[in-house]
């Protein structure tokens, strides 16, 4: 990864960090209150934060100076989101950046008044914080994460040409999880693979879910997931040692121990959230702001995971890559 987070200060759960915010609830200094809410600590959500945070400072908006940044990781547990949605209402935030869809969700349900901008929300529709992606008509708006899943399940199918079973792990409690793993079902099916899935509900559960399909299936498909993200090396160990090679949705995922992907840089994505951000502090409101999407995408391989399995990655594939670990 070229951009990797700047070092923040964690108080329990807690940090007090960086930039933005909107128009009404200013301090009595004209200090903008900014609540960021991220879902769990992993490293495409974190280079998210750093993305929002970089654009915010290079246009003005400097935590400590103009703005007041409330940063919050609920580390993937429910009653966390709820707690922190709650202390941000309460606390007038002038703006709310959710990071994640259940971020987002928690942030919604106490609020429908404080402008939210969600990141890394792969189908606003579906996760119902918005009537359409080009009309918001909600005090929410965002930047999606939708990745090519199509894509990325070809670069699997290149590495196992002779594949009869594909297994898909994800988390239940994700929306964005369940969007993605169904346009996988479909291309899978069409190309006449069964597809084999295992789900977990907490990090708790991915080691035996893992273990479970191991040895049954000639691939690995896991999407962009954020519970799944957060236990990468688990998973990568697991699968190291079934030789079962492994696509999953997002860059680091592969830095972290799988094959490759196609992907986008969350820190770019983070970026264009933070670009976001500001125009809705400078009066346009969320209802009326489409969800934009990041459409720039790379090839990423690991070679040396892929040598641990004994996998040779063809050269039609490597050609391609952008990112080779």
């Amino acid at each position: 990864m070229k951009k990797r987070i700047m070092s923040f200060v964690a108080l329990g759960m807690s940090a007090l960090l960086l930039t933005a915010c909107s128009s009404s609830n200013k301090t009595d200094d004209n200090t903008l209150k900014v609540g960021i809410i991220q879902y769990v600590e992993h490293q495409s959500l974190d280079d998210i934060y750093a993305g929002i945070v970089d654009e915010l400072e290079s246009n003005g908006y400097k935590d400590g100076v103009n703005i007041e940044i409330d940063y919050q990781n609920a580390q993937g547990d429910q009653s966390n989101l709820k707690t922190i949605s709650s202390k941000f209402v309460n606390d007038n935030s002038d703006i709310i950046i959710a990071i994640a869809t259940p971020s987002a969700q928690a942030v919604a349900s106490e609020t429908s008044e404080i402008p939210i901008i969600g990141a890394s929300i792969t189908d606003m529709v579906s996760a119902g914080l918005v009537e359409s992606n080009e009309k918001p008509n909600t005090n929410i708006t965002g930047v999606s994460d939708m990745p090519p899943v199509e894509e990325q399940l070809n670069i699997l199918l290149e590495l196992v040409p002779n594949a009869k079973k594909i297994g898909i792990a994800y988390c239940t409690n994700e929306v964005n999880s369940e969007v993605q793993v169904n346009i996988a079902l479909d291309y899978l099916k069409s190309k006449g693979i069964e597809p084999v899935i295992t789900t977990v509900t907490n990090s708790n559960d991915i080691s035996q879910a893992i273990s479970s399909i191991a040895g049954k299936v000639d691939g690995l498909f896991i999407p962009v997931d954020n519970i799944m993200a957060s236990a990468m090396p688990t998973v990568s160990s697991i699968c190291e040692e079934n030789k079962l090679p492994i696509v999953t949705g997002a860059s680091v995922m592969v830095e972290q121990g799988s094959v490759g992907t196609s992907a986008f840089d969350y820190y770019d994505a983070g970026k264009q959230t933070g670009k976001m951000a500001i125009r809705i502090l400078n009066g346009e409101k969320p209802e009326n702001t489409p969800v934009e999407f990041v459409t720039e995408t790379k090839i990423y391989l690991n070679k040396t995971f892929a040598d641990k399995i004994g996998l040779d990655i063809p050269q039609s594939i490597i050609d391609k890559a952008s990112e080779i670990y």
